[in-house]
């Protein structure tokens, strides 16, 4: 339901927030470390809309308590509540193949829409020896990379509705609440500016979380684990199970069609095709 002016009126927008890759460029030594490949070659920062957190936890609790009732996985290392992975939340990466498909098949089934920004860390890299080239004293910090892809994901979708609620994955051990938050008023204050609106008579609730408190986390997780194998590895089953989840998914630095990147959805999809062909 909306007002005239478009401004939707039903209840709370909640966002989960979490990234693939860290944004870090250098090792101690100053070597560049996805050359090495010791890192992925792209940073991810990516969310799931869900309208109803409640019932899509609901949904995957139930499937953990009967994938840790059933007794093919009784002596499965990551089912023991002290390793603290599959027993007390799914993640994609430490998850076994049988657990991921279970996940990927409930996932088809849930109301969500997930979002991405794709950075190529080359183009990070070329950005930052530019900066150095014209200024010495310029250092190169991940939060730049985090905070400039926030801006780019949230950039239209924080004006419309009355109350957001926006749930980030904690990253180490400093508290960035406050700089995400500001982070994302930006984004919307610009969009408004451009857009000639006036400013959003919003609530914006700022949240960060450990995925294992958090089940709309763990589908961000997931999500972006398929995406990230498909970008790194070539790998589109994956993705391919959760086409009717994408929403929007912009790969920033591949130039082949617009200066500023080229976006995907569920009506024009990413492909294999698409990687293989990047002009990054």
């Amino acid at each position: 339901m909306t007002t005239e002016d478009g401004t939707a009126t039903d209840d709370a927008i909640h966002y989960f927030v979490d990234e693939s890759g860290d944004g870090v460029l250098f090792d101690g030594k100053g070597r560049v470390l996805y050359e090495a490949g010791n890192t992925p070659r792209h940073f991810i920062l990516g969310m799931v809309q869900i309208k109803r957190p409640e019932q899509v936890a609901e949904s995957l609790e139930t499937l953990r308590g009967r994938l840790l009732c059933d007794p093919y996985f009784k002596d499965v290392p990551s089912f023991r509540p002290a390793a603290r992975k599959t027993a007390i939340q799914f993640h994609a990466k430490d998850d076994l193949p049988e657990v991921r498909r279970e996940v990927f098949r409930l996932l088809m089934t849930l109301d969500f829409k997930f979002f991405a920004v794709v950075k190529s860390m080359k183009n990070v890299l070329d950005y930052v020896r530019s900066r150095n080239a014209m200024d010495s004293s310029y250092r190169y910090r991940p939060n730049e990379l985090y905070d400039l892809t926030v801006r780019m994901l949230f950039k239209h979708r924080l004006h419309k509705n009355r109350v957001y609620r926006v749930i980030f994955a904690r990253r180490g051990q400093r508290d960035r609440t406050a700089a995400l938050k500001e982070q994302l008023l930006l984004s919307r204050d610009r969009f408004l500016e451009q857009i000639g609106r006036k400013a959003a008579d919003t609530t914006l609730d700022v949240y960060p979380a450990f995925p294992e408190h958090s089940t709309g986390l763990q589908v961000t997780d997931y999500c972006l684990w398929a995406l990230q194998r498909l970008f790194e590895r070539g790998e589109d089953r994956y993705l391919d199970m959760l086409r009717e989840k994408i929403s929007l998914i912009h790969d920033v630095d591949d130039k082949c069609q617009k200066g500023y990147g080229c976006y995907y959805s569920r009506s024009k999809p990413l492909t294999l095709s698409h990687i293989k062909n990047r002009q990054v």
